[in-house]
């Protein structure tokens, strides 16, 4: 009985030492596949589906047209030619399709999780998942070529199945990685340092997928429609083949994590334990919010600068990659603070002041103005990577040592998460093109775009940081790393 008292003492003591530069990097670089596959979904699949696929052709005096036009001209004719405000509707639907098929999934593979374990095991056929179906999503529409139809119905329909299969592997993969967090080590420092590794490598798929971008766009000169299509395949195929390095890395260098093999024989956490904890509401409103934030606006990012700002066609890869590098240097300074429950917070309201001041100030920002674009770009950049290090690291704090109901907790929040992203992104971009029209032409009118990318993030971030002073984190103290990073 001593002995074994002695044992889970020294077990315990072991795994709360600080971890290594290469288990850090070694985590961190196994949500790069999900990080450039999301960063394209958010980016550009809006503009390939309302542009390429789902209108990839155009009907005139009862005739049959394949455009082939240089790209500006294209996209001009598209939105005089074609009802963009359906085109929208049918892309928020695909949109929406992912999303709400990727909340379903975050539940199930969390339950499953805490049930059977083996995250390595799931990560990998989730990865596996997202590789081949993404492909699909920019391939074209499936079921219009198989059954050699091409009506909105069944693109709409095509489009939003193959959506709907990637964000199911991108489930599992995310619940997963998320969730050996809290199995990997039980020294908080660490945990954040992991988070912070993984917001890391998170800039750095964002920034790849542009560098891939702005190489395919500047490389392979498309004039015809089937050129620029080929040019969004293209992207996806080499952001999948650096996601799949990126998680062979992740695979080799990261075990299975111990913690939550020697917890599989106690009994599962059920969720009302999770239900009856005040902490549990105020970490998911937070993670939920937080969310809004950076994904309502850099969805609708490129529409705002160049329909809003009047920017030149650069700024679209530009200014977000302006607020990925600023993420990028912040998220690897945070890896070498020294954790604890208040300092969470204080960096949390800190990016959410951040994030007030800018949207605000995007909001009321006039197209004559639009420079001052690029010191936003900064200050987003810094309070995105300040409120996401901390927001997912508060989710860690929340399930401490009951490792048994991690799945739970990460796939609950992944849940909401992915339901209001979709639902809010489905409603502004389901009136964006009618009321951004009309913008144009009431010179004090405010588009939905300038909502989305402003004001809505600003609420968000206000409302996030009042729930985050109410919250009350465990004050644990721990070391820092064995290997600072930057060194």
């Amino acid at each position: 009985m001593v002995d074994t008292i002695i044992e889970e003492q020294s077990t315990e003591a072991q795994n709360t030492e600080p971890l290594g530069r290469i288990a850090v990097l070694g985590y961190g670089a196994g949500h790069m596949l999900n990080d450039i596959t999301s960063s394209c979904w958010f980016t550009y699949l809006l503009l390939f589906l309302t542009d390429l696929g789902l209108s990839p052709r155009i009907f005139t005096q009862g005739r049959l047209l394949l455009p082939r036009l240089k790209w500006d001209y294209y996209h001009t004719w598209m939105t005089f030619l074609l009802p963009l405000p359906l085109l929208l509707r049918d892309a928020a639907i695909v949109m929406l399709s992912g999303q709400v098929a990727d909340a379903l999934t975050t539940i199930f593979s969390g339950e499953l999780i805490d049930r059977f374990g083996h995250f390595k095991l799931w990560h990998a056929g989730g990865s596996i998942l997202v590789a081949i179906s993404f492909s699909s999503v920019f391939g074209g529409c499936v079921p219009c070529e198989i059954m050699g139809i091409s009506s909105a119905i069944l693109q709409t329909i095509g489009y939003s199945l193959f959506a709907a299969i990637f964000n199911v592997g991108w489930a599992v993969t995310q619940v997963s990685h998320m969730s050996m967090v809290n199995c990997i080590t039980l020294n908080p420092t660490s945990r954040v340092s992991l988070t912070s590794c993984r917001n890391a490598f998170t800039m750095v798929a964002n920034l790849s997928l542009y560098a891939v971008a702005f190489a395919i766009f500047s490389i392979y000169n498309a004039n015809a429609y089937s050129d620029i299509k080929l040019q969004y395949r293209w992207i996806a195929y080499l952001s999948i083949f650096i996601g799949c390095c990126f998680v062979v890395v992740f695979l080799i260098c990261t075990k299975e994590p111990e913690l939550r093999h020697n917890s599989l024989g106690e009994s599962k956490i059920s969720w009302n334990y999770w239900f009856k904890k005040t902490l549990y509401f105020q970490v998911a409103l937070v993670y939920v919010l937080m969310r809004l934030v950076t994904n309502v606006s850099q969805a609708l990012l490129a529409f705002f600068v160049i329909d809003d700002l009047g920017m030149p066609q650069s700024s679209k890869a530009l200014v977000p990659a302006i607020i990925y590098i600023c993420s990028f240097i912040v998220s690897v300074i945070l890896q070498e603070v020294s954790w604890t429950g208040s300092r969470l917070k204080a960096f949390f309201i800190s990016g959410a002041i951040l994030w007030i001041f800018s949207g605000s100030g995007i909001f009321v920002l006039p197209s004559s103005l639009h420079n001052t674009m690029y010191l936003f770009s900064i200050t987003i950049g810094i309070g995105n990577a300040l409120m996401m290090v901390t927001g997912i690291s508060m989710q860690s704090m929340l399930v401490g040592k009951d490792l048994n109901g991690c799945g739970f907790v990460y796939g609950s929040l992944s849940f909401l998460d992915k339901l209001s992203c979709g639902l809010a992104l489905y409603a502004l971009e389901s009136d964006q093109g009618s009321t951004h029209i009309r913008s144009l032409t009431v010179h004090d009118s405010y588009s939905i775009t300038r909502f989305g990318v402003g004001l809505f993030p600003a609420a968000c971030a206000l409302l996030s940081a009042l729930v985050t002073c109410t919250m009350e984190l465990e004050e644990t103290s721990s070391k820092q790393l064995a290997q600072p990073l930057l060194v």
